[in-house]
């Protein structure tokens, strides 16, 4: 008994191998920046919210957001010197007034 040979067209096999490969593309990477961060401060800006800055080391620093930049913070305060912090110094910082908030409860 003679049997053939039955070889598949390469073309076909080829299709289907690009097909698998473009559903399996991958996710593109997230943005580096989200500009999150760069809103919160033009909206603190605007509104001239009084601030509290809480450094790496405890130190608490009040004030309005001036300005700001990648690496710095100004911070206009009353009755004492205007500052220029560095992002990298700062612990976390939140609104002076949710500070009071938290007294009454």
């Amino acid at each position: 008994m003679n049997r053939k040979l039955i070889r598949p067209d390469l073309s076909e096999i080829q299709g289907q191998m690009t097909a698998r490969t473009a559903t399996r593309a991958r996710k593109p990477t997230p943005p580096e920046q989200t500009n999150a961060e760069n809103y919160y401060y033009l909206k603190q800006m605007t509104n001239k919210t009084k601030m509290v800055i809480v450094l790496k080391d405890g130190e608490e620093i009040r004030g309005v957001i001036e300005w700001y930049d990648k690496e710095c913070i100004k911070l206009t305060r009353s009755k004492a010197p205007n500052l220029l912090v560095p992002k990298r110094n700062i612990k976390y910082m939140y609104k002076e007034n949710e500070d009071k908030d938290e007294d009454r409860d």
